[in-house]
């Protein structure tokens, strides 16, 4: 193969302009007899590959895969190794299905659990989101199938998903936000990237020189190249400019005329140019396309389930009512138990090739079960029928198992969730069957964070996640005993809604989200302001019981004895937390630097070693723009989760710096996360800089970055209409438990990106025409959508010819 620099030297401006945008939705573009284009597809926790008519939201077909459990899930297991197996499984199903490149696994934080597509990401904690991210990537690419992280960075809300402005200090930013991608790429070295569709501190994610060139290339080492999320390429020149390779999808020739222009002008350098080319030819000519792969279905099947089975929480087990026991009789009940809820919904939808149910396998279990019940409707409508069957059948059991949790409405990708609760009539039928004074066990099948106060009402809590296709015989497996429950919360469950910190902001639907916690997420924020929650995190029951001592501190790590102090085999996971309490600077009271699992018969005990890494006892110093050690005493704390700590000692650090603290006048609030009393002129202290404007105003004029959904507020009746009318039929389709992507996402959509997802068809020039007539001049808006449309057909039509000849 020749050297991709000396291609690079035969490609025509033309040509080398043409292959920094996508040929159609999932295909890269190519030149004949010199680039190959590529395929890529969807696949956080199972391929997505569309054959026939393509799109970003999972709304069409797809080609039948493995649906592994969902990407919340999986970090739920803490355990690298299975998850790695997972990435290998997708990577055997991408060769076989001839997709070059997987786009996932997606790896943000969960700054609010009400995210819209908190299913899809691993954790509050960067640090574990990292891990299981690399060991994820290192699966996905041992084959030679290019795996990509996304979304880089600072994405955690669906509302104005394309269009909202991330207002993260710089700690934050590269302590929280950006520490997860920094171990994925270091450790799991992916050969792709995908940038987030939001701004970060005001500039676009995918155009941003800080994130992907100074943050990304040159401190991480990353050596793939990078991709815009679907439509998320707001200037394509500036993206090339700040380290972007690849726009999708397909935009017809607009992106490579945009390149052209550009270069001839002197407006960009070509060789920046060849640089981005570089960077993704790299990647494209030297992956593997292996043909001859067949799927063994059955083996890809046992993968997901025992992934699931890892991941899987006991969250409550009162007097030990779990193993069940044989003898018991068992009533089925929820409408999850017989149809699961076992995936989220958006551009991770996946055609599941064989799904389980608990109904349908609960005859391969020693467990005898009297009847099943529907119990309730899914779209959350009352129905007193359902509900006094499943009252009846309860009567006749010893136990009731009872599958409830989240709705499809409740978890999807351009949706955030109204609130943390599970639906009104699932929690009318658990308070009937507790009225019973049956034994029951709650089968929770949900992606997310749910509040638990009804658990106080049930004998036992299996939380499940969202478990992919064999989640149901793995839910039997640890039902029966067959399986002792390993899995350890990746996020902290608050006693209620309120307890989450500013959540009356979340989502923010005006255009810029202020960061205010800042380094304050998740347990950080719980543990500081000492804010009691329900479950928290690294948080999981076993069937047996672990002891953990002797911890020995040395300047490599620490060592502990760990011993399974009960009657069967377990697996526990050890957790290493760091603490500074004398530190000036602002800080979390302690924090996740290291974790191990160890399996153990009973009374059989281990020396589990965790190292010291180069994580551990750093902080970002804004004063010097770099990563920095504390001189000082550190709390070394090792516990089963975040508040359990089995054992503590002191570790001195002396070779580090003494840092400069500037306390400005909200840094009390800050140091001890008291929340409830910042306000935004105390974020704009940490902040350091003036905050962006944040109003929207009725009758004001809309620019191309202004969302659809924001033409309720601009001049013309028929844009006030539009807006209204999208709102409507989104709410109708959450109230039929069906969420309409396509609504949500236009409704999301900012002017701009009508330009770049709709193939060529409408161009920038029409776009701002159209927004003439949304600013109130209708008559001059449509003369010039008529002008500028017939412009685009005669352009487009001379350089789709060009394209031709190099096809």
């Amino acid at each position: 193969m020749q050297s991709v620099k000396k291609i690079i030297n035969e490609l025509s401006l033309e040509e080398k302009a043409i292959l920094t945008a996508g040929h159609s939705e999932w295909e890269t573009n190519r030149i004949k007899d010199k680039v190959y284009g590529i395929f890529l597809s969807d696949g956080s926790f199972g391929l997505r590959k569309q054959s026939g008519p393509g799109d970003h939201l999972g709304i069409s077909a797809s080609e039948p895969a493995t649906c592994f459990p969902a990407t919340a899930t999986l970090a739920n297991s803490w355990n690298q190794k299975i998850v790695e197996k997972v990435g290998r499984a997708l990577a055997t199903e991408a060769k076989a299905q001839k997709v070059d490149q997987i786009l996932g696994p997606a790896l943000n934080i969960k700054k609010n659990p009400r995210g819209g597509r908190s299913f899809e990401y691993f954790s509050e904690d960067p640090y574990l989101a990292g891990k299981m991210a690399a060991s994820l990537i290192k699966g996905i690419q041992y084959n030679g199938t290019i795996a990509t992280p996304k979304h880089f960075a600072v994405n955690s809300q669906e509302t104005r998903r394309m269009a909202s402005n991330s207002v993260v200090d710089e700690r934050a930013l590269r302590e929280i936000y950006t520490t997860n991608f920094e171990i994925a790429i270091k450790e799991g070295h992916p050969k792709s990237l995908m940038s987030s569709y939001n701004k970060v501190n005001g500039i676009y994610a995918n155009e941003n020189k800080h994130l992907l060139d100074e943050i990304l290339r040159k401190e991480f080492g990353f050596k793939g190249y990078v991709v815009s999320d679907w439509g998320g390429d707001n200037n394509h020149v500036a993206a090339i400019k700040a380290g972007s390779s690849l726009e999708m999808p397909g935009v017809g020739n607009l992106a490579a005329e945009q390149i052209i222009r550009a270069v001839r002008s002197g407006n960009l350098d070509e060789k920046q140019l060849d640089k981005r080319v570089e960077e993704y030819l790299n990647v494209v000519l030297n992956s593997k396309r292996d043909s001859n792969i067949k799927i063994d279905w059955l083996h890809q099947h046992e993968v997901a389930r025992e992934a699931a089975c890892s991941s899987i929480v006991l969250m409550k087990n009162k007097n030990s009512i779990l193993p069940l026991n044989k003898n018991y009789k068992v009533a089925l009940i929820g409408d999850f138990a017989k149809n699961p809820r076992y995936q989220g919904s958006g551009s991770s939808l996946v055609n599941s090739k064989n799904v389980e149910s608990l109904f349908s396998t609960a005859k391969n279990y020693p467990v005898e079960i009297i009847g099943y019940e529907q119990g309730y409707l899914r779209n959350d409508k009352e129905d007193e029928a359902l509900l006094n069957k499943a009252i009846s059948l309860a009567k006749k059991s010893d136990i009731v198992i009872l599958n409830i949790g989240l709705n499809e409405a409740s978890e999807s990708e351009g949706l955030d969730r109204l609130n943390l609760r599970i639906p009104k009539n699932q929690l009318i039928l658990l308070d009937a069957l507790a009225a019973t004074k049956k034994k029951i066990v709650v089968v929770l099948s949900a992606g997310s964070v749910v509040e638990m106060t009804w658990a106080k009402k049930v004998d036992a809590v299996v939380h499940e996640y969202l478990g992919g296709e064999a989640g149901a015989s793995a839910v039997w497996q640890v039902l029966t005993g067959m399986y002792n429950p390993s899995g350890r919360l990746s996020e902290t469950y608050p006693i209620e809604e309120n307890d989450l910190p500013f959540n009356n902001e979340f989502p923010q639907k005006k255009p810029n989200v202020f960061y205010k916690e800042s380094i304050f997420v998740g347990y950080r924020y719980y543990e500081t302001a000492k804010v009691n929650v329900a479950y928290p995190f690294g948080y999981g029951l076993s069937y047996t019981t672990f002891f953990i001592s002797n911890l020995k501190i040395s300047n490599r790590g620490v060592n502990v004895t760990v011993k399974n102090t009960g009657k069967v085999s377990g697996i526990e996971t050890v957790q290493l937390y760091i603490g500074k309490k004398d530190s000036e600077l602002i800080r979390p009271s302690r924090e996740l630097k290291g974790f191990k699992q160890v399996k153990l018969a009973p009374n059989e005990t281990k020396t589990v070693t965790i190292p010291f890494d180069d994580k551990t006892f750093r902080f970002f110093d804004i004063n010097t723009n770099n990563w920095q050690t504390e001189n000082g005493i550190y709390q070394i704390m090792i516990g089963k989760n975040v508040e359990d700590i089995c054992c503590q000692g002191n570790f001195e650090i002396n070779n580090g710096i003494n840092p400069v603290v500037k306390k400005f006048a909200s840094y009390d609030k800050y140091k001890k996360a008291d929340f409830k009393k910042i306000t935004t002129k105390d974020f704009r202290e940490l902040y350091g800089r003036e905050l962006p404007n944040n109003k929207l105003e009725k009758n004001q004029e809309l620019s191309v970055n202004n969302t659809i959904s924001d033409m309720y507020y601009c001049k013309s009746w028929i844009g006030r209409f539009i807006a209204k009318w999208l709102k409507k039929k989104i709410v109708q389709s959450l109230q039929a438990g069906k969420p309409n992507l396509n609504f949500l996402f236009n409704y999301n959509m900012p002017f701009r990106a009508i330009a770049k997802m709709t193939g060529g068809l409408i161009d920038e020039a029409m776009v701002k025409d159209i927004l003439f007539i949304i600013n109130g001049h209708f008559w001059y808006g449509f003369g010039r959508v008529i002008k500028d449309y017939f412009l685009l057909q005669k352009g487009e039509k001379e350089l789709l010819t060009f394209g031709n000849k190099k096809e």
